[in-house]
């Protein structure tokens, strides 16, 4: 007996949930091929894509600069883990050090550990620099944070399907309101070794601080000798119109975390950049990872650090970021109560009486945009910066429609 596309695509779910742990809740879309800002199903279906893999598709689906620097490296080496020197970490680490204005990388894979890295390093500093007693360092972060999925990171989480039932807990860690640069300088003391926030919250919902708080908590930091630590994993590498979110208000971090769009949406990669008088206190064989740093990577994130130096990104998400907003504003009081965005990363808050967040993604999936809900009421929207105008008024034309519907 035949199988019709229509059967493929739900045996293919159906053995998802058969043989899958469920730790996550996917829309019911069974995605084959991509290209661009489109992906397409195995029915044959097209879908606009505004998730772009939550910014790790930065440059869209394939990119034909990046799949050809991935290329030319697989024909020559993948991996040799750091017990040995490759040709392409070096020119990887100069490259993205200068695109941050530091002098030192230390590479990963995954955003958490990027930020497990940055965890370790704010406690080495804190010991051998600033000298806090043993044991004793702090870090301050925000409420309604997200920084990864690791035991150590889920532990100062407030939100409760991140971090419920899997303690105990790493202690360590001190919060405070998001935005709030009062509160972290009432919480600072002769503990306290970093500060660690996003500059935009993306899993809350896009949720941006306060005019002048980042500029504030680099101030803080500063007078009281605590490292300012920037998760950039997703707001950073142009998503929001610049190169990092912190640009937005001219602040440097001490420490970025970076990932997701830094492996062009073909691996994972990431990075800890700082200057030598912070990273300098990690010493050989405290720290490591056998795929951090690997040949493919590395050349994959140097075309990555390389198209972003031309700034043609960044200015592509302001000025697509503005038309985005434009749109999107006139939907208030048609079935959205609230809109967030900074370049091309959007929150839309969902008026209950429409529906759920989730309702409504998977009711533009049915018209052929694919959105990501979160916290019940509210859509996220980051589509791929190499989408057109044109592409971002049909998308906000979808959502229209499914609202009056």
């Amino acid at each position: 007996m035949s199988t019709t596309v229509d059967d493929l695509g739900a045996r293919l779910i159906a053995e998802e949930g058969a043989h899958l742990a469920h730790n996550y809740h996917p829309l019911p879309v069974v995605v084959s091929r991509a290209e661009g800002v489109w992906v397409t199903d195995v029915e044959g279906k097209r879908y606009l894509d505004l998730l772009s893999a939550y910014s790790a598709l930065n440059f869209g689906h394939g990119h034909p600069a990046i799949l050809a620097a991935a290329r030319e490296q697989l024909e020559r080496l993948t991996l040799t883990s750091r017990a040995y020197h490759n040709d392409r970490l070096g020119p990887f680490a100069t490259a993205l050090a200068q695109l941050c204005g530091k002098d030192t990388v230390l590479p990963m894979n995954t955003g958490a550990e990027a930020v497990e890295t940055g965890i370790k390093v704010a406690r080495a500093w804190g010991y051998r620099t600033k000298g806090i007693a043993a044991d004793a360092a702090t870090i301050i972060v925000a409420n309604g944070n997200f920084h990864g999925r690791t035991t150590t990171i889920v532990g100062f989480s407030d939100d409760p399907t991140a971090h419920d039932d899997f303690g105990p807990y790493a202690s360590g860690f001190v919060h405070v309101p998001y935005g709030d640069a009062d509160a972290i300088a009432a919480a600072i003391d002769e503990n306290t070794a970093a500060v660690l926030i996003e500059p935009i919250q993306g899993e809350a919902g896009v949720v941006i601080p306060p005019q002048g708080f980042l500029q504030r908590v680099r101030e803080i930091c500063t007078d009281n000798n605590v490292l300012f630590i920037a998760d950039e994993i997703q707001s950073g590498l142009g998503r929001v119109g610049e190169t990092f979110a912190c640009d937005r208000e001219g602040v440097v971090p001490d420490v970025y975390l970076l990932g997701k769009a830094l492996g062009g949406g073909i691996l994972p990669v990431s990075a800890v950049v700082a200057n030598d008088d912070v990273l300098g206190v990690i010493h050989a064989g405290e720290h490591g990872s056998t795929f951090g740093g690997n040949p493919l990577a590395a050349a994959v994130g140097l075309r990555v650090v390389e198209m972003l130096a031309s700034g043609e990104f960044q200015t592509r998400a302001k000025a697509l970021g503005a038309h985005l907003e434009a749109s999107l504003q006139t939907l208030i009081g048609h079935g959205v109560t609230a809109v967030r965005i900074a370049g091309l990363w959007a929150g839309v808050d969902i008026d209950p009486s429409y529906g759920t967040g989730r309702e409504v993604a998977e009711k533009l999936l049915a018209r052929g945009v694919l959105v990501k809900d979160t916290h019940g009421q509210t859509i996220r929207i980051a589509p791929p910066l190499t989408i057109r105008a044109t592409e971002l008024d049909w998308a906000v034309e979808q959502i229209r429609h499914v609202l009056a519907a």
